[in-house]
């Protein structure tokens, strides 16, 4: 093992383990090692060949008496569905779980545990010989903090290539964050193929420019690129979270189909400006219609049980001046314009039921969301509290600790972005559970997730920029009870050879953390 890939003594492995404990000794992996993969555990033991073949040289194929072993072991159900045990000792690798998940974990973890160059993005060529790699000797009992880990990426405002979200989702992987919310539509681009809506991508798909940059920008997904993202992440225990924005943020479609908003006889491009649109959704049967196919589509395409239908920041003031809307309003006995937000939002969660999918909603106030909704609350803390009184599941996502769009520090140099800072320190004392909540909104909370807003990151490189290393410091809030800020600096310093390896070019953090 080289000298920059040595482990440190706490391991450096991000997040934080629930339980570790460091024995003599290593294992060294041969090129003849064999992978005893029990019932269940196919799935795990695919992707461990999937992962380590290329670098290692380590054919890990099945044998009986292979001394790699992942195994289902009902005994370790107090781990939960994504917990795991580790046991490397110099003669056999033993990783164990009570679901396929936790194996899942547990293989990212054995990644870890490897020398960061086998990390290297691409991998070497197959090797013939396994150049001398090893595992340290542990025992590691695991489990997460929290059951939902995410992070949101936003290809409507930029598109991105599927190729990078594969790569997107493997980096998930890597730090056991289980939810990739791919936010799909906006004022600014629709990228979801609708198979009886094809001018959503075609026209919806493309603007003119970009907050007066004047260069036009355009891109769609296939329906087949996504269902094999949807698969891609599946089998490294990610799921795909979809985000079609209803009533508010729906420029895009409202260009391409001008009869689904409040001024059909008025010609609409997609938005080339930022910000909040006054340009929603009309509320007359034929847009109900039209969410109806949307959102059937979307349930093909991604089987998980949640669909996001953003929900909030939608302007009433083309309602306020509809006669259609001002009808049904009648119609449904509604106080006002404003009561239309919630109307709309519990007709397309009562698809969602028919569906068998549960629908999800930012909240900006707590209340506004109908009760079938789980609320991810991103303007502040106490906004999901409000919301979990009230009865809602929650994801917690307040922006001054979670939107990686801010930039990481006050440096002349670093790319534009919101107004403020959020730096390394800000991400991991992100706590979605604040001590004063009462224990029934405690309860609640699923889990946190981050946030990247595209805005002003236009390609790839600038996205891991941003993203790195805070996401690992929400992975490890997320995932780890464990809060040690001194800690965790110690194993991210180590861990940034790992994502050197893999070729990301983040923000190193800086001044070095020296910790005896």
């Amino acid at each position: 093992m080289s000298a920059a890939a040595a482990l440190p003594p706490d391991l450096g492995l991000v997040p934080r383990p629930d339980a570790l404990t460091v024995q003599p000794g290593r294992f060294a992996l041969d090129r003849h090692d064999g992978l005893r993969a029990g019932p269940g555990a196919e799935a795990a033991a695919a992707l461990l060949r999937e992962l380590l073949t290329p670098a290692t040289g380590s054919a890990l194929g099945p044998s009986p008496d292979g001394r790699i072993a992942l195994l289902l072991d009902p005994a370790e159900a107090g781990l939960g569905a994504e917990g795991y045990v580790l046991t490397v000792r110099p003669d056999a690798v033993l990783l164990r779980a009570a679901r396929p998940a936790g194996l899942l974990h547990g293989v990212q973890t054995l990644r870890q545990l490897l020398p960061s160059e086998v990390l290297a993005a691409g991998g070497p060529q197959p090797r013939t010989a396994a150049p001398g790699w090893s595992l340290p000797c542990v025992r590691i009992t695991d489990r997460p903090r929290f059951a939902w880990r995410g992070a949101m990426l936003d290809v409507a405002r930029h598109f991105q290539p599927v190729a990078y979200l594969r790569r997107f989702v493997d980096l998930l992987a890597l730090h056991k964050l289980n939810v990739l919310h791919l936010h799909l539509t906006d004022d600014q681009g629709w990228r979801m193929p609708v198979a009886a809506r094809p001018r959503l991508t075609e026209i919806g798909g493309r603007r003119a420019e970009s907050a007066g940059d004047g260069t036009p920008h355009e891109g769609a997904y296939t329906r087949a690129e996504l269902v094999e993202l949807v698969a891609y992440a599946a089998r490294r225990g990610v799921s795909v979270v979809p985000e079609i924005e209803m009533p508010g943020h729906a420029r895009a479609a409202l260009a391409a189909y001008p009869g689904l908003g409040n001024r059909p006889g008025v010609r609409l491009e997609p938005w080339t400006r930022w910000g909040v649109c006054e340009n929603v959704f009309g509320v007359h049967d034929a847009v109900l219609d039209f969410c109806r196919d949307v959102l059937d589509e979307v349930a093909d395409v991604f089987p998980g049980p949640y669909v996001h239908v953003g929900g909030d920041e939608c302007p009433t003031v083309e309602w306020e001046r509809s006669p259609a809307a001002r009808a049904r309003i009648a119609a449904e006995g509604l106080p006002g314009p404003g009561a239309l937000h919630g109307w709309f939002l519990g007709a397309v969660a009562a698809h969602l039921d028919r569906l068998g999918r549960r629908p999800l909603g930012w909240t900006d106030t707590g209340g506004e969301l109908p009760a079938e909704f789980t609320a991810l609350a991103w303007r502040d803390a106490e906004h999901g509290r409000a919301a979990a009184l009230r009865g809602h599941d929650v994801v917690m996502a307040p922006y001054r600790s979670t939107y990686l769009d801010y930039p990481q520090s006050a440096d002349p140099g670093e790319p534009r972005g919101q107004d403020g800072v959020l730096d390394l320190r800000g991400v991991y004392e992100n706590e979605p559970v604040p001590a004063h909540w009462e224990p029934e909104a405690a309860r609640r909370v699923l889990g946190t997730q981050a946030q990247l807003w595209t805005e002003y990151a236009r390609t790839p490189a600038e996205l891991e920029y941003l993203a790195f290393p805070r996401l690992c410091a929400l992975a490890d809030t997320a995932w780890s009870a464990h809060r040690d800020w001194p800690h965790f600096r110690r194993r991210q310093d180590h861990h940034q050879t790992r994502l050197a390896a893999l070729g990301v070019r983040g923000r190193t953090p800086h001044p070095p953390l020296l910790i005896p």
